[in-house]
């Protein structure tokens, strides 16, 4: 830490800034001098929004989503399909087809994939939790919305095996995202594509 040139507070600031995804410290040097220099217009409001998430956000309780309330929005709208259940890695794939705007129904987060190198067994997702919804809420359609990666895959098999005999049918994201792709990087029209073109699994 160089205290000679700034302040511990600024330097902790950059430390922070330079752990976030994308980031690190000479990004972290240039978006903190950004945020002190537009102090009124940017820090000021941006601390006092991430303070409020920081002692509002919860996960949903019944989705796995992350929100200000629990259950989350989607959760509480009647205005939301719960005969399709559209199965997601993380919040952010949620996000993301939400952008889209192509998908009406419900979803379920299961907080990451199967991965034997990463030590992630079923224990450790939602995946118990889905099929428990499925079998309550009479879901006639599961959407695996899952990345096209190996593990993404692999947890698309294991929830179709998980699921067998609940009556739903099961199919996966189609034309549009690549193998190897990422939800949160697609843009809308891509995954709005993918959603209308999906397939049985």
């Amino acid at each position: 830490m160089n205290s000679n040139h700034s302040g511990d507070e600024i330097e902790r600031l950059i430390d922070l800034l330079a752990k976030l995804p994308g980031l690190g410290p000479r990004s972290g040097r240039r978006v903190a001098l950004a945020l002190i220099r537009k102090r009124e217009t940017l820090l000021a409001p941006l601390a006092k929004a991430m303070a409020e998430v920081a002692d509002t956000v919860a996960e949903c309780s019944v989705c796995g989503a992350i929100d200000t309330r629990d259950p989350c929005g989607i959760c509480c709208d009647p205005a939301r399909s719960g005969a399709q259940l559209c199965v997601v890695e993380q919040a952010g794939d949620l996000w993301a087809m939400e952008r889209a705007g192509a998908f009406k129904g419900r979803y379920h987060v299961l907080g990451g994939v199967l991965s034997a190198l990463d030590g992630v067994s079923p224990e450790d997702l939602r995946i118990p939790d889905l099929a428990a919804r499925v079998k309550a809420d009479g879901v006639e359609e599961v959407i695996l919305a899952l990345n096209a990666t190996i593990d993404g895959t692999t947890t698309a098999h294991y929830i179709a095996d998980a699921l067998e005999g609940t009556g739903a049918s099961l199919s996966t994201l189609a034309q549009g995202v690549p193998i190897g792709g990422e939800l949160d990087y697609l843009d809308d029209g891509t995954i709005m594509a993918a959603l209308r073109a999906r397939k049985a699994f």
